[in-house]
């Protein structure tokens, strides 16, 4: 049975009053053919209303802040710099508005950072089509969506650190190990020494009883920390 979509409470956007009105959308995306696309499926919503399209980093900020869309579509690949730390600047110049990411990245490592940026949903690319509209509903109402293939993930996530008791940081550290970045490249992606890296790293076999890297492959995987199906 497949997994429902998380819908959690967030604080509460503007309201959109009593009247029927329409949740403005703002989207941002660097392909035309994307952006074209998810204006014909969110043009036959009749809640919905696309008020613009962008394609770079400046002018998203800049057209949150201005238009005060009730709700911004980001894609995160763009140009000028775009980031999980994108989120926060978002937030920032315009807090009223809610972001839902439209991403092919279904890490849960990922997914966790970005709800803790301030996302208020994420929507597996190739499911935009049935799970987009409701992400947009939802967080027009001040709520998160989670497609439910990110959301099976996140959970694996949450039990890999209640159960072996990682940190964030140390699951983002393995996950890195695990796809096999070196300490080096490991602490750039990071922005911390590669001596704290290898202190992290110290700390997860400790914890999983693990030594080598072929042994924190296969528990990453079996965590479904990587984006390969330990399944399929």
């Amino acid at each position: 049975m497949a997994a429902r979509p998380h819908i959690a409470p967030l604080p509460p956007p503007r309201k959109l009053g009593v009247s029927p009105v329409p949740i403005s959308v703002l989207i941002a995306d660097d392909h035309v053919a994307v952006r074209r696309a998810l204006r014909l499926l969110l043009e036959g919503e009749h809640d919905v209303e696309v008020i613009a399209e962008v394609a770079d980093l400046t002018t998203v900020i800049e057209q949150a802040r201005t238009a005060r869309p009730h709700v911004l579509v980001l894609d995160l690949d763009l140009p000028g710099g775009s980031s999980i730390h994108t989120i926060g600047r978002l937030r920032a110049h315009a807090p009223e508005t809610q972001i839902v990411l439209l991403t092919l990245e279904e890490s849960p490592v990922f997914a966790a950072q970005a709800l803790a940026a301030g996302a208020s949903g994420l929507v597996a690319k190739h499911h935009a089509d049935s799970e987009l509209p409701p992400a947009i509903r939802a967080a027009a109402l001040g709520k998160v969506y989670v497609s439910p293939s990110i959301e099976a993930r996140l959970d694996v996530l949450r039990a890999a650190q209640v159960e072996d008791r990682l940190s964030h940081r140390e699951i983002e550290v393995l996950r890195l190990i695990a796809l096999g970045f070196t300490s080096v490249e490991i602490a750039r992606q990071l922005n911390l020494s590669p001596r704290t890296v290898e202190s992290h790293r110290a700390h997860i076999t400790g914890k999983l009883g693990l030594s080598t890297r072929a042994e924190l492959v296969s528990y990453a995987i079996g965590r479904g920390l990587l984006e390969t199906d330990p399944g399929g």
